[in-house]
């Protein structure tokens, strides 16, 4: 059996990587103040930096960013005349949600049944350690055979637009001829998976007003505008009849030509219950990875628990918009917006903030740096074969680093396979996956310094 010593070398730092990840987990690093304080997130970044300056990364900096929350930045230097990689993660994370409904604390790093479970596992602070076990591994074999930049977001999940707006103003920072996003995910877990498309997201806070003041329903029910009746029909006129987004002149038909998704696979990824129907038309790829989603975020109203019998006279939810590839965010958020104003019913008052927006990317597979990760994830996968996936979600930082630098590769991978439950409770990362993405990505680097020599 040939023994492959950058495979060994991972597999000996993994209780190394347990045990930071351990630490980067602890800091409830979720970027908005009505939730957890900005200590959290500045103590996050700071951890980051060190992790870069003990690894002898140079021009280490805490990047304050326009939307006031924080990245880091670290340059490895490589050989002469090497190109320049740029490795992506990000350290932010969603909320716990129901902290109560995880089986161990969300911000402990746990254990269970061959998987670490803690918020941030998968999404995005395992992606942080899956760069570093990388790059020890060619420390530890030969040295690192290109320059290294490291960019470590602070609000991804926020879509709030700091990190774009920085690397728009300083478009020297993060220029590379290769980018490695490490948040993404395999299609299945053992499966490697590479990612060509992106959905884009937009967010709005809608609120609706009919009324000075509450109502007693008996008194004034049945003539008096409902703020919550009304914010309801317009958050049903986004869906039509079969739960499929609908809004006013956006797409929403196209195909996905690619990696098929079963539905029975769907489903139990999804965990959809027994005799519940999925929405929509088309193949699950299709309406996942090529179609927009609208979901409501959350609504204001009075809980179930100590409501009283009134007619309400404002509500509000926080909109999400998932932007198919091809689709113009902008364009997108203003026929959201257009819609919800027309379907706003009653004459009622209704006002739209935008809070959000990232664009949709796809990805160029046909280019070298592609080949080089095939390659690379054969080593990483024996007897499996690279597979190209889109995925739902968005990563806005993408569409902003290929618009700064047109000629650079992008490449998505990650920890964020179905079972990861990212964004959901119980979030886990696959210690297996860390350890072969790890080692995939170090055997890439090897290979795409090679082929810029040849």
């Amino acid at each position: 059996m040939t023994v492959n010593p950058i495979a060994e070398t991972v597999a000996s730092l993994m209780p190394r990587a347990r045990a930071e990840l351990t630490e980067l987990v602890a800091f409830r690093s979720v970027a908005d103040p009505a939730v957890f304080p900005r200590s959290e997130c500045e103590a996050a970044a700071s951890w980051v930096a060190a992790a870069l300056r003990s690894e002898g990364f140079q021009d280490v900096a805490v990047l304050d960013t326009p939307d006031g929350t924080q990245s880091v930045y670290g340059l490895l230097a490589g050989p002469e005349d090497a190109p320049t990689v740029l490795l992506y993660a990000h350290y932010d994370v969603q909320p716990p949600l129901d902290e109560a409904a995880w089986l161990t604390p969300p911000f402990e790093l746990t254990e269970r049944e061959g998987r670490w479970y803690g918020r941030g596992a998968a999404d995005c602070k395992g992606g942080f350690l899956m760069h570093l076990l990388a790059l020890r591994a060619l420390k530890a074999n030969g040295g690192v055979p290109v320059n290294v930049k490291v960019i470590v977001e602070g609000s991804e999940e926020q879509g709030t637009g700091g990190l774009e707006r920085y690397a728009e103003a300083h478009p020297e920072l993060l220029a590379a001829d290769t980018v490695v996003i490490g948040d993404c995910g395999n299609f299945r877990v053992g499966l490697p998976t590479v990612t060509a498309t992106l959905r884009g997201m937009t967010l709005l806070r809608v609120r609706i007003d009919t009324l000075e003041g509450n109502l007693h329903s008996g008194q004034f029910g049945g003539a008096a505008p409902d703020a919550l009746a009304a914010l309801i029909k317009v958050l049903d006129s986004l869906r039509a009849e079969d739960g499929s987004t609908t809004v006013d002149g956006l797409a929403a038909d196209a195909g996905w030509d690619g990696l098929d998704y079963a539905e029975a696979d769907f489903r139990a990824d999804a965990k959809v219950l027994d005799g519940v129907e999925l929405i929509g038309h088309g193949s699950v790829a299709d309406r996942i990875w090529a179609r927009p989603a609208v979901t409501v975020l959350g609504i204001d109203c009075p809980p179930v628990v100590g409501a009283t019998p009134s007619v309400q006279a404002g509500a509000r939810a926080l909109v999400s918009l998932r932007v198919q590839p091809g689709q113009d965010a902008t364009e997108a958020t203003e026929l959201l917006t257009a819609h919800i104003e027309k379907h706003t019913p009653w004459g009622a008052r209704v006002a739209v903030e935008h809070v959000g927006q990232g664009q949709p990317f796809r990805a160029d597979t046909a280019s070298p740096a592609y080949t080089a990760m095939a390659d690379a994830m054969r080593v990483a996968y024996p007897g499996q074969e690279m597979q190209t996936a889109g995925q739902g979600g968005s990563i806005p930082l993408c569409n902003t680093l290929a618009a700064l630098y047109p000629q650079a590769e992008i490449l998505l991978i990650g920890l964020s396979e179905p079972e990861a439950r990212i964004h959901a409770v119980n979030e886990s990362v696959s210690p297996e996956e860390l350890e072969r993405l790890s080692v995939a990505e170090a055997h890439f680097l090897v290979n795409y310094a090679q082929s810029k020599k040849n």
